[in-house]
């Protein structure tokens, strides 16, 4: 059996984002070629409900899957938490993370950190998106101290 991690993405006044709903729409995919796999949604309330992984529920739902397939985490609020939340609730060490093409980089780096074997699935990218590219450079390089210094306190 098979875990698939999806990682939030924020839910807007009208409704999930289309980064939400293009990473849910790719796990469904994925669960449909493999209907015995377990899914998690993660991500909390941000400015506006339900959390993301209420909603990422509702369009999995929507797109046919189970939904006693589906587990929700709820409580997270960044990659880190994602992760580290998600895999509590894991069936197994090995995942697969759902999130865009540009962030998988530091998904996985996170994923590793906490001894999971993880491999990314990414949906096809929307566009380029060279704010969150930017965005990651700096964010990869501060999860890297994070982390390091999560190892010497552990």
């Amino acid at each position: 059996m098979q875990t698939i991690l999806i990682l939030g993405a924020a839910v807007r006044q009208n409704g999930p984002s289309p980064t939400l709903r293009r990473r849910t729409a790719h796990a469904a995919t994925l669960w449909h070629a493999q209907p015995d796999a377990q899914i998690i949604v993660c991500g909390g309330l941000g400015a506006y409900p339900p959390t993301e992984a209420a909603a990422m529920r509702d369009l999995l739902v929507a797109g046919g899957v189970s939904d006693g397939a589906i587990t929700l985490e709820d409580k997270s609020t960044n990659t880190l938490e994602n992760i580290r939340n998600g895999a509590r609730l894991a069936a197994f060490d090995a995942v697969i993370i759902v999130t865009d093409g540009y962030h998988a980089r530091r998904a996985l780096m996170v994923a590793r950190h906490f001894g999971l074997n993880a491999r990314a699935d990414c949906p096809e990218p929307a566009g380029w998106h060279i704010k969150q590219r930017l965005r990651e450079v700096i964010a990869i390089l501060g999860y890297k101290v994070k982390l390091a210094a999560k190892r010497q306190v552990e």
